[in-house]
């Protein structure tokens, strides 16, 4: 088992005013060489944008983007012609493909939103575009796991589908209850982020925003140390 420890106060950071963005991965004017991906998980940025502000207009290409809301509601438009808030609960994903183009923005004028960006390497270039966004019930992820984002043509249940053999995986874990990860191919590799909460894995204690990459192995046991709730990836390592 190879095993990697990304403490929060380790990752980058970027305080734009009206962004607070925190970069588990080089990104922007971040640039770690150590940090570049982990496997085909590109970017996992954790961002705080301030009430009635947001990202403006701009593009992508080849890159399965996923969004995650943990606080407030974030408005997206795109050319498309998706126009949707995303709210705590919901899961979005974009591939971007060919290109696309998007806004993001806090319509809130009293309310941060505080949000989880993902970007994952697709398997395929020049693909067609395609957005969506669903809910997925709480009492889902309570104690076992929720995919929330499978690849297109390996989907289970509601998950969102990416142009990768790739999954993410939603847990809340209360004190003392333990998971057992299983990889779908043994080239793949798990990446455990901690929204909130303290777990034991791999030998170590993550608490609040730390992660944990594991590869070279097919299993993983998470215990918590309290009430916990994760964001799990699961990529291809080559």
């Amino acid at each position: 088992m190879k095993t990697i420890i990304h403490k929060s106060n380790t990752r980058g950071f970027a305080n734009h005013g009206w962004l607070k963005s925190y970069h588990t991965f080089s990104f922007a004017s971040y640039q770690n060489e150590e940090r570049m991906n982990f496997g085909a998980l590109r970017v996992l940025n954790d961002d705080v944008v301030l009430p009635k502000m947001g990202f403006g207009t701009h593009p992508h290409q080849n890159m399965e983007i996923i969004s995650i809301p943990l606080q407030g509601a974030l408005s997206h438009k795109d050319n498309m012609g998706n126009k949707r808030a995303i709210e705590v609960g919901e899961v979005q994903v974009m591939t971007a493909g060919t290109g696309v183009t998007h806004s993001e923005f806090n319509d809130s004028k009293t309310d941060e939103v505080n949000f989880l960006q993902l970007w994952i390497l697709p398997e395929e270039l020049g693909v067609e575009p395609n957005y969506e966004q669903r809910q997925f019930p709480s009492e889902g992820k309570q104690n076992k796991l929720q995919t929330v984002v499978a690849p297109k043509d390996k989907l289970e249940g509601d998950a969102l589908p990416i142009n990768q053999q790739a999954y993410i995986y939603r847990v809340s874990l209360d004190k003392e209850n333990t998971i057992n990860l299983k990889t779908k191919a043994a080239q793949n590799g798990l990446y455990v982020f901690v929204v909130d909460g303290e777990i034991e894995v791999a030998s170590s204690i993550l608490g609040r925003r730390d992660a944990l990459g594991v590869s070279e192995t097919e299993s993983l046991e998470i215990k918590a140390n309290q009430h916990s709730n994760l964001v799990i990836i699961e990529v291809p390592m080559n």
